[in-house]
C-alpha cells in the first residue's frame, strides 16, 4: 500500500526514461498476466521504435477493473478533504518534476518541448483545482412539512473506464482522472496505443502522493483492450476522447451496459475575423488555432473566415508569420513545429492537401514534407500550410484534417458568416475577432459550439467546462459541471411524524 487511512505516505519515485512495464495495476507497474500481441510504438521525432508494449486482453482488463473495484469502498469512504489533499500532493509532485515529465511527453508525441511544458503544467492545474474542489462536493438537506426532511447524498458512480487520445496523452488522462477521483470513484485508463508513456507516469505520481493502491490503473492495448473495458459489467461510466467513429462505438457500448458516457470528439471550428479586428491579435490567434501540436488539436479553428475588406492584408501577414515558424528537433528550445505522430497520419494530411489543390484551393505556403538531418531523418515533419481560394464544400473545409492546414474563407456580412460557420456536423469550438463588443457577444451567442472565444483562441482553464455540440461530443470536461458526470444522487427521506395512509388504513 502507498498510504493508509491515517495519511502516512510512502514516497516512490517514477521512471524518468521511456521503459516498461507499461501497465499499472494495484499501485505498481506490471506486465499483463495474459498478454496479447505486442505493438511497436515509434518515436515521432525519429521514426524509430521507441518501445514495444504487450497488449492487454480480457484477463488483464478484468484484473485492472477488479483492482479498481476492490479499492472503491476504502477510497469512496475518505472525506472529500482527504481525497483532495492527495490530489493536491500529486499536483505538487508534477510541478516539482515538470521538466522530466515534459520530456517523456515529447518523446511520446513529437510536439515541441515548450508545448509539452504547458500541457504538463495544465495537468498540475487540474489536480490542484479538483483537489481544492473535493471538500465542496456535498449533498443537500431539504426541510419538509411537519418537521420531516430529506437528505440528498452525492455519491460516486463506481469504477470509471477512460480511453484517451494521442495528441495530449497526459492531459486528456488527467482531465478525466482528477475529477473522477475527487468524487470518490476509482479508475481504469487505456491510453492511445501511439502514446503509452505518461499515463503510467501519472500512476506513479498518484501512488507517490498517497493515493491508495488500485484507485488508478492503466491497461495498454489497441482496439481490443478498449472494447473489453467498454463492455466490462463492473465499469459504471465511460469517458472517451478521440474520433467520432470510435466515439460512436463507445456510446453504443455504454448504451448496451446502461453506463453513463462522456465523449469529447472532433471538430471543424470556425475562427471569424471581422474588418475591425485587432489584426496582430487575429494573426497570432490563427497560428495558435491551427499550428499547435502540428495541427493535431480537436478544437482547432481550421475554417478561418476573414472579412473581404481585410482578406488580402490578413492572408499576406499570416503567410509571412507561418513561414517564420521553425521546424526542428522537438527537444530544441527554439523549435515551433515538431513531428507528426506517425507516417500514416502524415500521409493522410498530405492527402487532404492534394484534394484541396484538385478542388481549386491555392497553397499559399507550406504543405510539404520536410526531411531533417541526422537522427531526425526518419521523422515525419510537415510544413504548416495556409490555403486560399477555398469554398465551403471542399473536402478540406468540411472534414477534420487534424494537421497544420488553415483554410482561408472570405465573407461579406455578419448574417452570412454565422450561417456558414454553423454549416457543419461539428460544434466543438469557435472564435470571434472584433473590437465591437456588441457584435462579439451577438455572434458568439449564435455560434453552435461548446466553447466560443472572443479575441483569443485555444485557452482551456480548468475552471471552465469544455465539450462540444452535435457530433463533437456528449457531456463536458473541467469546471464544476463535471461533478454531475462523475456522481449520482441518493435521497434519504426521514419521516418525523406518523404515516398517513389515508383511506387505505381504517382502525
Amino acid at each position: 500500500m502507498a498510504s493508509g487511512l491515517g495519511g502516512q505516505v510512502l514516497r516512490r519515485s517514477f521512471q524518468r526514461s521511456v521503459g516498461g512495464p507499461w501497465n499499472y495495476v494495484g499501485g505498481r507497474r506490471c506486465d499483463p498476466t495474459h498478454a496479447t500481441a505486442p505493438f511497436k510504438v515509434t518515436a515521432p521525432a525519429t521514426g524509430r521504435v521507441l518501445c514495444e508494449v504487450p497488449g492487454s486482453g480480457k484477463e488483464e482488463v478484468d484484473r485492472a477493473v477488479r483492482s479498481a473495484k476492490d479499492a472503491l469502498p476504502a477510497w469512496s469512504k475518505l472525506s472529500g478533504r482527504e481525497r483532495g489533499q492527495k490530489l493536491m500532493e500529486a499536483c505538487r509532485i508534477i510541478r516539482e518534476n515538470l521538466e522530466d515529465i515534459s520530456r517523456l511527453e515529447v518523446q511520446d508525441t513529437g510536439k515541441p518541448i515548450w508545448e509539452a511544458r504547458v500541457d504538463i503544467g495544465s495537468c498540475a492545474d487540474a489536480l490542484e483545482y479538483y483537489g481544492g474542489l473535493a471538500p465542496a462536493i456535498v449533498g443537500q438537506h431539504i426541510p419538509l412539512s411537519g418537521g420531516s426532511f430529506a437528505m440528498v447524498q452525492r455519491r460516486p458512480l463506481g469504477v470509471v473506464g477512460g480511453i484517451g487520445a494521442w495528441n495530449f496523452p497526459m492531459q486528456t488522462c488527467v482531465w478525466k482522472v482528477a475529477p473522477a477521483l475527487a468524487c470518490g470513484n476509482t479508475f481504469v485508463y487505456k491510453p492511445s496505443q501511439f502514446t503509452p508513456v505518461t499515463a503510467v507516469t501519472l500512476g506513479e505520481v498518484l501512488t507517490s502522493a498517497g493515493v491508495m493502491d488500485g484507485v488508478f490503473n492503466v491497461v495498454q492495448g489497441e482496439g481490443e483492450a478498449g472494447e473489453h473495458l467498454c463492455h466490462h459489467p463492473d465499469v459504471a461510466k465511460l469517458s472517451f476522447t478521440g474520433s467520432v467513429p470510435t466515439g460512436s462505438k463507445v456510446m453504443a457500448a455504454g448504451a448496451g451496459g446502461i453506463k453513463a458516457v462522456t465523449l469529447e470528439l472532433g471538430g471543424k471550428s470556425p475562427l471569424i475575423v471581422f474588418e475591425d479586428a485587432q489584426l496582430e491579435n487575429a494573426i497570432k490567434a490563427t497560428l495558435v488555432a491551427n499550428f499547435l501540436s502540428q495541427g493535431q488539436v480537436c478544437s482547432n479553428g481550421t475554417r478561418v473566415f476573414v472579412h473581404r475588406s481585410i482578406a488580402k492584408t490578413f492572408t499576406e501577414r499570416l503567410v509571412s508569420a507561418t513561414r517564420a515558424l521553425k521546424i526542428g528537433d522537438p527537444m530544441a528550445e527554439d523549435t515551433t513545429v515538431g513531428a507528426t505522430i506517425h507516417e500514416e497520419h502524415a500521409r493522410k494530411v498530405l492527402g487532404y492537401l492534394t484534394s484541396a489543390r484538385e478542388e481549386g484551393a491555392v497553397v499559399a505556403c507550406g504543405g510539404e514534407q520536410v526531411v531533417l538531418p541526422g537522427d531526425l531523418e526518419g521523422g515525419w515533419y510537415l510544413s504548416p500550410a495556409v490555403l486560399t481560394n477555398c469554398h465551403d464544400d471542399m473536402k478540406v473545409v468540411r472534414e477534420e484534417v487534424f494537421g497544420s492546414v488553415a483554410a482561408i474563407l472570405v465573407f461579406d456580412s455578419e448574417e452570412e458568416v454565422v450561417r456558414r460557420a454553423n454549416d457543419t456536423l461539428f460544434g466543438l469550438a469557435g472564435a470571434v475577432f472584433t473590437r465591437d463588443l456588441n457584435r462579439a457577444h451577438r455572434v458568439a451567442n449564435e455560434i453552435e459550439a461548446g466553447t466560443v472565444w472572443i479575441n483569443n483562441y485555444n485557452l482551456y482553464p480548468t475552471e471552465v467546462p469544455f465539450g462540444g455540440y452535435k457530433h463533437s461530443g456528449v457531456g463536458r470536461e473541467n469546471g464544476t459541471t463535471v461533478v454531475e458526470a462523475f456522481t449520482q444522487t441518493r435521497t434519504l427521506y426521514v419521516e418525523m411524524g406518523d404515516v398517513d395512509a389515508g383511506p387505505l388504513y381504517v382502525e
